[in-house]
């Protein structure tokens, strides 16, 4: 069976019953930015505080570091260009998306069968993606302020300090909902899985993607 409603789309008859949720491609892609994300967060830790400098002999020491984060920054940048480019229609926001949030106590609770049926992506993770794209875009933007090696002569000074002040804030921010993105990937079993493999089981799309498992049944009898 060979159905395909969006990237990674397939099911496979078995025993269990497998779904293809991610491309070599989009893993790859998804991989490179977890990379540049970490780096970027041990790198820009060493540099923010004398308490985590020694984080800096991950990466050669202070110079070494302070050259080498701002070009992680451009790789994550147009890494998670790739990554929002994939997947932006899939996150827009349904009508089933509110109605997981009033019932997100539900799902805490241990009762997930009471919630309403999505479908590739929840409201949880609809809101770390377009956290992640807002955060993304401040960050690079306020960092390409403060890149002083190519960019001082283009701001002032005052400019520049309010370009540290954001720039801070929002690598505090996106480091926090990256943590939450990577314990609830821990947390809801077999999601690890989707993202190193590409696949899920079947009772594991019907568990917690049911919306998108049905589309996807759907897409195939049509063919």
């Amino acid at each position: 069976m060979s159905g395909n409603i969006d990237s990674g789309g397939r099911i496979h008859p078995g025993d269990p019953v497998v779904v293809d949720r991610y491309t070599p491609g989009a893993r790859a892609n998804h991989w490179v930015t977890a990379i540049c994300l970490i780096l970027l967060a041990l790198s820009g830790l060493a540099l923010f505080t004398p308490a985590l400098f020694f984080l800096t002999g991950l990466f050669g020491g202070g110079q070494a570091t302070r050259a080498i984060h701002p070009w992680i920054g451009v790789v994550l940048f147009f890494s998670f260009s790739g990554l929002f480019f994939r997947f932006w229609k899939l996150n827009l926001w349904k009508r089933e998306d509110s109605k997981w949030i009033a019932q997100a106590g539900d799902l805490v609770a241990g009762h997930e069968e009471r919630m309403p049926e999505v479908g590739k992506y929840n409201a949880g993770q609809k809101m770390v993606f377009w956290g992640m794209s807002i955060l993304i875009v401040v960050l690079i933007l306020s960092g390409l302020t403060i890149w002083d090696e190519y960019f001082f002569a283009y701001t002032s000074i005052p400019t520049k300090r309010i370009a540290v002040l954001a720039h801070s804030i929002a690598a505090v921010v996106i480091i926090s909902v990256w943590i939450v993105h990577v314990y609830a990937a821990i947390w809801v079993r077999g999601t690890m899985g989707a993202m190193t493999k590409g696949q899920v089981t079947g009772g594991w799309a019907w568990r917690h993607h049911r919306k998108w498992l049905k589309e996807l049944v759907t897409a195939e009898r049509r063919h």
